[in-house]
C-alpha cells in the first residue's frame, strides 16, 4: 500500500492548484478599494476623463479605457500617437519617426502631453523610444488604477497570482501522472485497478482546472477582467479608433502600420 501516501501527496498539491487559482480569478474580477479619491481626471484623446466619477460596475468604456483592456499600456499610447496624429498635432512617419506639429498647449490631456514629453524639447524622435515611455507615464498608470477599481481590469499582482495558480495547477497535474506512473509499476497487478482509480481524482480535477484556466481565464486576464472582456466583446468597430483600441495597430493603413510597428 506504497500508493496510498503518494495518492494523498497528488491530492494536496492538485488541490491547492485549483483552490489557489479559483481564488486568484475572483480576486480579480473583483473592483478595488482605496485608490478611487484623488486619481484626478484626465480627458481629450487618450479617452481617460470618462472614467472619472464611474466607480463599481461601469455601463461603458471610453476609447482609452477600451485600448488598456485589450492591449495594455503600449495600446493606449499607440492610441494617443494615431489620434494626434489624424487631428494633426503630430506627425507619424512610415520611417518610424514622430515630428509634433502642434503641441497640446493649454490641452488638458495627460496622455497628450507625456506624448510631447516623451519626444523631447527637439519636436522629433524615434517613435520606438517614445512608444515605452508614454506607456510608462503616470497618465496611463493612473488609468490603469481606475480600470482596476471598477473591477474591469487585472492588476499587476493579481495577475501574477493567476500565473502563479495556473503554475501550482501545472505542477500538480504533471506530479499526479509521475506518481501514478510510479504507482502502478509499483503495485501488484491485483491493486493496479483501485491505483489507477485513485489516481483519477487528482488528474481529472487538475486536468480540468488547468484546461478551464487556459480557455476560460488565460487569454482573457493580461489586461481586462472577465467584467472588462464583457464590455469590450459589446463595442463596435465601426469608428476607425474604437478598432484600433480593440484590435490592434493590424487596422490602421500601411502608412501607419509601418510607423508603430518600426525598429528605429
Amino acid at each position: 500500500m506504497v500508493w496510498v501516501p503518494l495518492l494523498l501527496v497528488a491530492c494536496v498539491v492538485a488541490g491547492v492548484g485549483c483552490a489557489r487559482l479559483c481564488r486568484a480569478t475572483l480576486a480579480a474580477g473583483r473592483p478595488g478599494r482605496g485608490r478611487t479619491e484623488g486619481t484626478g481626471g484626465t480627458g481629450g484623446t487618450g479617452g481617460t476623463g470618462g472614467a472619472d466619477g464611474m466607480h463599481g460596475t461601469a455601463a461603458e468604456l471610453t476609447v482609452g479605457e477600451a485600448a488598456y483592456l485589450a492591449g495594455g499600456p503600449l495600446r493606449v499610447t499607440d492610441l494617443t500617437l494615431v489620434a494626434m496624429h489624424r487631428e494633426r498635432r503630430l506627425l507619424l512617419a512610415h520611417t518610424g519617426w514622430a515630428t509634433v506639429v502642434d503641441s497640446p498647449g493649454h490641452r488638458d490631456d495627460a496622455l497628450e502631453r507625456a506624448v510631447i514629453g516623451a519626444i523631447g524639447a527637439g519636436g522629433q524622435s524615434p517613435i520606438p523610444v517614445v512608444r515605452p515611455v508614454v506607456a510608462a507615464a503616470d497618465s496611463v498608470r493612473l488609468l490603469a488604477e481606475r480600470l482596476v477599481d471598477r473591477g474591469l481590469a487585472v492588476s499587476a499582482a493579481g495577475h501574477r497570482e493567476i500565473e502563479a495558480g495556473l503554475r501550482t495547477v501545472r505542477t500538480g497535474f504533471l506530479l499526479s501522472l509521475a506518481l501514478g506512473t510510479v504507482s502502478t509499476l509499483l503495485a501488484p497487478t491485483a491493486e493496479r485497478a483501485p491505483v489507477l482509480a485513485g489516481f483519477a481524482l487528482p488528474l481529472v480535477a487538475s486536468g480540468l482546472c488547468l484546461l478551464i484556466g487556459r480557455i476560460e481565464v488565460y487569454p482573457y486576464t493580461r489586461w481586462a477582467s472577465p467584467a472588462g472582456q464583457r464590455l469590450l466583446a459589446g463595442l463596435s468597430s465601426a469608428d476607425p479608433l474604437t478598432a484600433l483600441a480593440t484590435r490592434g495597430p493590424g487596422v490602421l493603413e500601411p502608412e501607419l502600420r509601418a510607423a508603430l510597428r518600426s525598429r528605429g
